[in-house]
C-alpha cells in the first residue's frame, strides 16, 4: 500500500514538521491538584491552567527552559528534561526542513535522505515525549495524560521512513 507518491515526499516531510511545532504533544488533567489543573504541553511551551481560579490568574505559559527550571528539585524534573530532548529533537527536524523548502535540489544532492531524516527525527521526538509523558504523570503531576500529540509523532516518524523514495 502506498501512502504518499515518492515526488511528494519531500512536501509532506516538511509540511507534518511545520505541523508538528503546532501539535501539544500531551495534555493531563490532575484533579487532586488545588482544585485541578490542566497542562498542555506543546514541543517548545507549556500552558497550564488552574481550575477555579479566573482566566487570567489561573493561566502560565512558560517555554520549554523555563518551565524545566521550575521543576528543579522535584520529581518531575526528569520528565521536563526528557521533554527538552523531545524538543530539540524537533528543532532539529524544523532546522532541516526549512533548508530542504529554501534549497530542494542542494539537500536532495546530500548523502543523507532528508525525507528519512526527518522520519528519524520525528520518531525519535515522540519516544522522548512518549517517556516523559509517563515520568511526569508518573512522578510529577499524576493525572488523566491524553497523549496524543505523541501518537501522531510516531506516526510521521513511520510514515515518512516507510514512503517509497524513487
Amino acid at each position: 500500500m502506498v501512502w504518499v507518491r515518492s515526488e511528494y515526499a519531500g512536501e509532506l516531510a516538511v509540511l507534518v514538521t511545520w505541523l508538528a511545532v503546532l501539535v501539544p504533544w500531551n495534555a493531563t488533567y490532575s484533579p487532586d491538584v488545588v482544585g485541578g489543573v490542566l497542562s498542555v504541553w506543546f514541543p517548545f511551551f507549556e500552558v497550564r491552567y488552574v481550575v477555579g481560579l479566573s482566566p487570567v490568574g489561573g493561566l502560565t505559559i512558560h517555554d520549554l527552559f523555563s518551565a524545566r527550571a521550575l521543576q528543579s528539585g522535584t520529581s518531575a524534573y526528569v520528565g521536563y528534561s526528557v521533554w527538552v530532548v523531545g524538543a530539540m529533537l524537533l528543532a532539529v527536524a524544523v532546522a532541516i526542513s526549512l533548508l530542504y523548502y529554501v534549497d530542494e535540489a542542494r539537500v536532495e544532492a546530500s548523502p543523507v535522505d532528508p525525507v528519512r531524516a526527518l522520519g528519524a527525527c520525528h520518531l525519535l521526538a515522540g519516544v522522548a515525549f512518549g517517556a516523559a509523558t509517563y515520568l511526569v504523570t508518573t512522578r510529577g503531576l499524576p493525572g488523566y495524560p491524553l497523549p496524543i500529540g505523541v501518537l501522531l509523532f510516531l506516526g510521521f516518524g513511520v510514515l515518512l521512513l516507510t514512503v517509497e523514495r524513487t
